[in-house]
């Protein structure tokens, strides 16, 4: 298993500054935010696409220091009820496919995205059966617009020998394992999971169980935390939407690796049962440390806590 990082908490620096810091750091890779949500700060994938010296460029940057394209991230909604939306955010993953063939790199990470309702202009994330009109809705969404869109793009993806990694996000049709795994019934193996534990501890969802539910279709891990806040819990429940940066409203708070209620330690060894020897990105969104404090701590905590060693092992000891 490899450390990652995930490059917007980077974005103060130039690529070149920050694969030197990361290396510095003992950071083996580094997933390439170019395009949708993540941003284009250090590589804009329409552009590598079309500009072969800019792909060369990106390509000598991370040889120069030593440093693996771990993934591509475009997280995007393709399925957008706004087209021009919908429209970029299909290009950009397009593009992604392209150019991870070109470099080699195997992974895109992205959203499932969320569709309306067919009539407004934006996403309508379905939460409840009923009244039925929710339930209907639901349905098609997912099987009118879900996945024919994933579908086609599988195709894509499949053709340029790369694995879509969902992550599974509140507000997205693919917000959890269960959903996850419906969408790749549906559509096939191209599709897996991005595991993210922030986005799922503050559902209530078991991150080792999740681990071992998701079984193969676990393909990309993200490394973030989440703090769960009782008092807040106890008021107004999880689903909350204050600000971020109100941290002591919140329900639930992003944290640094090690600063949350996610059993690091635990989730390691289930990632080493399941038999997943990737990479352990680190993305970091707390809001409580600056960009670098949070980073370095995140690293130094996992370098203690992730198993290094893919070699297989005996009962030695019998």
């Amino acid at each position: 298993m490899k450390l990652a990082v995930f490059n917007p908490v980077l974005y103060s620096m130039n690529l070149d500054d920050a694969l030197k810091y990361l290396k510095g750091l003992g950071v083996d890779a580094l997933e390439l935010g170019c395009g949708g949500f993540p941003g284009t700060a250090h590589a804009n994938v329409r552009e590598l696409d079309k500009d072969q010296k800019k792909l060369d460029a990106l390509k000598s940057a991370f040889a120069k220091h030593g440093v693996q394209i771990c993934a591509l991230s475009v997280h995007g909604n393709g399925v957008h009820p706004d087209k021009k939306t919908a429209e970029l955010a299909t290009a950009e993953f397009d593009a992604a496919c392209s150019v991870a063939r070109k470099l080699g790199v195997r992974h895109i990470v992205t959203f499932s995205g969320c569709p309306g309702d067919g009539k407004g202009t934006a996403p309508n994330w379905v939460t409840c059966t009923w009244p039925n009109e929710y339930s209907e809705l639901l349905a098609w969404q997912w099987n009118e617009v879900l996945i024919p869109y994933w579908k086609t793009r599988a195709a894509v993806a499949k053709d340029a020998s790369v694995k879509v990694c969902f992550e599974m996000h509140p507000g997205f049709c693919v917000y959890n394992p269960q959903t996850m795994l419906k969408l790749r019934a549906a559509v096939g193996d191209t599709l897996g999971a991005n595991l993210d534990p922030s986005h799922l501890l503050w559902q209530g969802i078991d991150i080792v169980r999740a681990v071992e539910y998701l079984g193969d279709a676990l393909y990309y891990f993200h490394a973030k935390d989440t703090m769960l806040n009782p008092s807040r819990l106890a008021e107004k429940g999880v689903l909350d939407t204050a600000p971020y940066t109100n941290e002591s409203e919140r329900s639930w708070l992003f944290r640094t690796v090690g600063y949350g209620g996610v059993p690091w330690r635990n989730v390691v060894t289930a990632l080493r049962m399941a038999g997943y020897d990737y990479v352990m990105s680190i993305e970091h969104e707390d809001s409580l440390m600056t960009p670098k404090e949070g980073l370095e701590k995140a690293v130094a905590y996992l370098k203690e806590v992730m198993i290094f060693d893919s070699s297989k092992t005996a009962a030695w000891w019998t």
